[in-house]
């Protein structure tokens, strides 16, 4: 084997790199948090880009199917834009118009009869005798209502210095509103030239990368943009039938806090499988401070509602867009939100789908072969 000196040259630059990584990897580390943290609006713009993009295109699609003229073909894309932020301007404000007020009346009433609770859990247990006399004593001895005054107290009165903390909030908030509005102009910009982007990625990939890889790389990603449109807008549309029922169901039982509880079970049903019980697990916890008998009603309703979504509304609706077997499904949602949360919970199953559709394609293709 001839070793030259660019050889050498480049086995001491890769070792030279490699050192520095080794030597440097906390303050990369940190570095690279920093760029990533400047660079949220962008990530957040691309991702409210993809939302609004399917809101655009049905827009765009029937409104303006088939323009002639050309004042209607060039106001066809801002209008476009337009009307799918303010749809989902419009779905926002409506979910918390139909939350916050009764949750903050739920959370007063809860405030007020959570003592009265307590009291009579503790006399429940003195009876039952399941707990020892010393327990029982401990806890009779506890003035419930005044331990939650001072709780409920120092929640809303803060912690700390007020300056400190006002300062903080101000900061926050402030940021918070640049980084929005930065994510809105980036959404809005990919919206308007899209395909003037695409057509610039797809050049540069063109000549950068070999035909092999570029052809495989389209293909990923027009199979990741199919899923994720269509688990977006299934899920979507399977949340809305969701809330809508549960809705109808509660007003015919007369459960208090239906607008507030169907929309709940509605947000939290974006997430497969587990959300539409922690929506359900909330709302029975509200009505119980209500009347335990209507807590009852609504979980069996709740139930037989759930049976209902899951034989016969996710197959149609989602089901049948995403092509994945149920136990791929469990798998991505357990998978993605230990992971990353409930982000993760959203973003796992259009991922494993991808994923999914790619190995069963690959599979087919290498079967036909042998």
């Amino acid at each position: 084997m001839k070793i030259d000196w660019k050889t050498c040259f480049r086995v001491g630059v890769t070792a030279l790199i490699f050192y520095l990584c080794i030597s440097f990897l906390p303050g990369l580390g940190n570095l690279l948090v920093k760029i990533l943290g400047a660079a949220s609006p962008i990530f957040i713009g691309c991702a409210i880009a993809f939302v609004l993009n399917i809101l655009m295109n049905f827009y765009e699609r029937h409104i303006f199917k088939s323009p002639k003229k050309k004042f209607f073909i060039t106001i066809k894309r801002p209008i476009s834009i337009l009307l799918a932020f303010l749809t989902l301007a419009v779905i926002i404000a409506a979910i918390l118009w139909l939350i916050l007020p009764q949750l903050i009346s739920a959370i007063e009433m809860l405030i007020q009869q959570l003592p009265t609770a307590l009291q009579n859990t503790v006399a429940w247990f003195d009876k039952t005798e399941i707990l020892s006399d010393d327990v029982i004593n401990v806890l009779s001895g506890i003035d419930f209502k005044t331990q939650i005054d001072k709780i409920v107290s120092a929640v809303t009165g803060g912690f700390g210095d007020v300056l400190g903390v006002a300062v903080n909030i101000v900061t926050s908030v402030f940021s918070g509103v640049v980084t929005t509005f930065l994510s809105i102009i980036f959404s809005v910009y990919i919206l308007f030239s899209k395909e003037k982007l695409g057509e610039q990625i797809n050049r540069t990939m063109g000549i950068y990368l070999k035909s092999t890889w570029f052809d495989k790389i389209q293909y990923v990603l027009s199979i990741a943009q199919r899923c994720f449109h269509n688990y977006i807008s299934g899920q979507c549309i399977e949340a809305l039938i969701l809330g809508v029922l549960c809705m109808v169901g509660m007003f015919i039982f007369r459960l208090p806090y239906a607008p507030m509880i169907s929309a709940l079970i509605a947000f939290t049903a974006l997430i497969p499988i587990a959300g539409a019980y922690i929506g359900a697990i909330v709302g029975a916890f509200l009505i119980l401070m209500v009347s335990p008998v209507k807590a009852l009603i609504f979980l069996i309703f709740i139930i037989v509602l759930q049976q209902i979504e899951g034989n016969l509304i996710y197959p149609k609706v989602v089901g049948s867009k995403m092509g994945l077997p149920a136990i791929w499904v469990l798998a991505a949602v357990t998978i993605g939100g230990g992971i990353m949360g409930v982000l993760g919970m959203l973003l796992g199953v259009p991922t494993a789908a991808t994923i999914y559709y790619i190995v069963q394609e690959d599979v087919r293709k290498k079967s036909k072969i042998q």
